[in-house]
C-alpha cells in the first residue's frame, strides 16, 4: 500500500516520539508502602529479645539473621560478590573499667576532682589494657586549622605530651552587625571542623596526649545525657598500629564543670570563648595538669554489614549501582536509666532499617524493573563513629565510580503523621535534591533546609562516608509541619524526642506513632532511588561542594 509523503512523515515523527526516553514513572503508579509490615519489622528489631543490637553481641547475630531472612524472602540476591549476605567489618571493643575521677592540679597545689559521668566522660581508642594520663592543660579555642579561612587555633603551641581543652562546634564568628558571618565556616551551619571526631583526629595529628571537649547543649545538638551514653563499651576499626597514634584520652566535660575548671585556672571562660571566635586567638596554657587512669576491657570481633542486591534489568547498566543505606546497630545493654538498661533503638534506627527493607520490597514489585542494580546495605557500628560505612567506603564491594548515589535512611522517617514539608540536611549539595524535590512535589510537599545547621547533622550519619569518597549522598529528614496539627506541634514533638528519647532506653515502639507519614517518606525516597536507577545521566555534586572534586577525579576515566 502506498502512502502520501505527509502520512509517511507523520509516521516517522510518531516513531521518533515513541523511541524517545519516557519521563519518570508518576508516584501514583509506584508501589505503595505497607506501613503495617514496616511496623512489624521495627517491633521485632527493637524488641528486648534483640538486646539493643550492639555490634559483637547476641543482638547482632539476631539482627543479621533477621535481615538476611527478610531479604531472602523478598527474592533478592546476596550482596557480597563472594556469594554471602554480609561484609565482615573487623572491630575492636574497648570499655573503660575502674576509671578514676578527673583530677586537676593547679600550680599552687590546689586540686579538684571531677566525677565520672556526672561531670566528665572519657575513653580511649588505644588498644591497650590500661591508660594512665598526666599532662598539662592548654586551652585551644575551637581547635580548628582551616587554611582556606586563614584560621589556626594552634599558633605557636607544641601539644606533644599535653592535653588540649577545646570548645565544641565551629568558631561562632559574628559580623559587625552581630549576626553570624556566613563567609566563615558557613555561618551558623556546622562544617566538619565543628565535629567532635575532627577534634580528636586533630589532637592525634598534633601529638596531644589527651582531649577534653567542653560540652554545650545548643552547639553540640544534644544534652549531657547523650554524652554520658558514650562512656560505655565502644568499638573502633582494627588498625595495624593498634591506634597507638591516637590521643590517650578522649573526653568531654559538662558545661558547669568546665566553668569551674577555668575558674581554678584564674581564667574567664566567657571572655576566652569570645576571643576564640576570632582569627587572633592564641592557645592559652592553663597552668594546671590533668590526671586520670583506667583499665580497659578489650575484645575483637568481626561485625557485619548486611548487603542485599537487586540486579539491574538492563544488560548495559546492571553493573552500575544505587545504594540505600541504614544502620542496624544501637547501644545494646548499657547504664540503667529509670530501671531499664536495654537501649532498644526503635526510632534510631530500627525505623530506618525497616525503611530500606520496605524500599527493597517496592523495588521488587515496580514495573518496569530498575535498569541499574540496587544495593540495600544495613551497616554496623554507626553509633560508634560511622564505622560500618567507613569500612565500606574504604573497601567497597562494588566500584565507587560506578555507584550513582547513596540514599541514607537514619531515623529520618516521620512517626508523627503526614507532613507538608521535607527537611533536607545540606540542601543544595547535589542533583539528588532535585530528584527529591520532584518526588515531594508529587506528594504536595515542599523541601526546606535544615533549621539547625549548627548541629552538623550532615557529618553525623553514614551518608557522610559515601560523600567523602565522592558518591553523591542524600540525607533527608522528616518534616515538622504535620498536617492537621497546629503550627509548631511537629517541632515540639521532635524536640521532645531529642530531649527525652534519643539514645535512651525509652527509644521504644510507641502506641501513639502515626505511620501514615512514614509510608509517604519511604515511597518518596524509593522514587528518588528508582528514578536515579533509570536515568541517562549520573547525578552530580553542585558547583562549590567540597566533595565535587573527589567525584570529578574518579569519573575522569569513565
Amino acid at each position: 500500500m502506498r502512502i502520501s509523503n505527509i502520512a509517511f512523515a507523520a509516521l516517522l515523527f510518531s516513531a521518533a516520539c515513541a523511541s524517545e526516553p519516557a519521563g519518570p514513572i508518576p508516584m501514583a503508579k509506584l508501589p505503595d508502602i505497607d506501613a503495617k509490615l514496616a511496623l512489624a519489622d521495627i517491633t521485632k528489631l527493637a524488641s528486648d529479645e534483640f538486646e539493643g543490637r550492639a555490634p559483637g553481641s547476641k543482638g547482632e547475630d539476631l539482627t543479621v539473621q533477621y535481615l538476611t531472612d527478610q531479604f531472602k524472602a523478598m527474592g533478592l540476591e546476596p550482596g557480597n560478590p563472594d556469594g554471602s549476605w554480609t561484609q565482615a567489618v573487623p572491630l575492636v571493643s574497648l570499655q573503660p573499667d575502674k576509671i578514676t575521677p578527673l583530677k586537676i592540679t593547679a600550680k599552687n597545689g590546689k586540686t579538684h576532682e571531677f566525677k565520672w559521668r556526672d561531670e566528665y566522660v572519657g575513653w580511649s581508642r588505644r588498644v591497650t589494657d590500661s591508660i594512665d594520663l598526666k599532662s598539662d592543660l592548654v586551652f585551644v579555642g575551637y581547635g580548628v586549622q582551616a587554611p582556606e579561612f586563614n584560621w589556626d587555633d594552634f599558633k605557636g603551641i607544641d601539644l606533644k605530651g599535653k592535653t588540649m581543652v577545646v570548645l565544641i562546634n565551629d568558631p561562632q564568628v559574628k559580623g559587625a552587625d552581630g549576626k553570624p558571618d556566613d563567609s566563615l565556616f558557613r555561618g551558623n551551619a556546622m562544617t566538619y571542623y565543628g565535629r567532635w571526631t575532627y577534634k580528636f583526629d586533630k589532637a592525634a595529628e598534633l601529638g596531644a596526649d589527651g582531649v577534653i571537649i567542653v560540652h554545650d547543649t545548643p552547639t553540640a545538638g544534644y544534652g549531657w545525657n547523650v554524652v554520658q551514653g558514650m562512656g560505655g563499651e565502644r568499638f573502633d576499626l582494627v588498625t595495624p598500629n593498634k591506634n597507638m597514634d591516637k590521643a590517650k584520652l578522649h573526653s568531654w566535660i559538662a558545661a558547669d564543670a568546665a566553668k569551674e575548671l577555668f575558674k581554678m585556672a584564674g581564667l574567664d571562660f566567657d571572655k576566652l570563648k569570645a576571643q576564640a571566635a576570632t582569627r587572633d586567638f592564641k592557645p592559652v596554657p592553663m597552668n594546671m595538669s590533668a590526671s586520670v587512669s583506667f583499665k580497659q576491657k578489650m575484645r575483637t570481633t568481626n561485625s557485619r554489614n548486611v548487603v542485599a542486591k537487586l540486579p539491574g534489568s538492563d544488560p548495559k547498566l546492571k553493573d552500575e549501582y544505587v545504594i540505600f543505606s541504614a544502620h542496624w546497630d544501637h547501644f545494646g545493654v548499657g547504664v540503667p536509666l529509670n530501671g531499664d538498661n536495654i537501649y532498644n533503638g526503635a526510632q534510631d534506627n530500627a525505623s530506618g532499617t525497616a525503611g530500606i527493607m520496605a524500599i527493597a520490597r517496592a523495588a521488587k514489585k515496580v514495573t518496569p524493573a530498575p535498569k541499574r542494580s540496587m544495593l540495600f546495605i544495613a551497616v554496623t557500628a554507626e553509633e560508634q563513629g560511622l564505622l560500618g560505612s567507613q569500612y565500606y567506603g574504604s573497601f567497597p564491594l562494588y566500584p565507587l565510580d560506578k555507584t550513582l548515589a547513596d540514599i541514607n535512611v537514619d531515623d529520618n522517617l516521620s512517626l508523627i503523621g503526614r507532613t507538608s514539608d521535607v527537611i533536607v540536611i545540606g540542601l543544595g549539595a547535589s542533583d539528588l535534591d532535585d530528584y527529591l524535590r520532584d518526588a515531594a512535589k508529587e506528594q504536595g510537599r515542599t523541601l526546606k533546609p535544615d533549621a539547625e545547621p549548627e548541629k552538623g547533622f550532615y557529618y553525623r550519619s553514614d551518608h557522610f562516608n559515601f560523600a567523602k569518597v565522592g558518591v553523591p549522598a542524600l540525607d533527608s529528614d522528616d518534616g515538622s509541619d504535620v498536617i492537621g496539627k497546629p503550627a509548631g506541634w511537629g517541632q515540639k514533638k521532635k524536640d521532645e524526642y531529642t530531649e527525652k528519647i534519643y539514645h535512651q532506653p525509652s527509644d521504644q515502639v510507641m502506641a501513639d506513632w502515626d505511620l501514615a507519614g512514614y509510608a509517604e517518606d519511604v515511597k518518596m525516597l524509593f522514587a528518588v532511588g528508582y528514578r536515579v536507577a533509570q536515568t541517562d545521566k549520573f547525578p552530580e555534586w553542585k558547583a562549590g561542594n567540597e566533595f565535587k572534586a573527589i567525584r570529578d577525579k574518579s569519573l575522569i576515566k569513565k
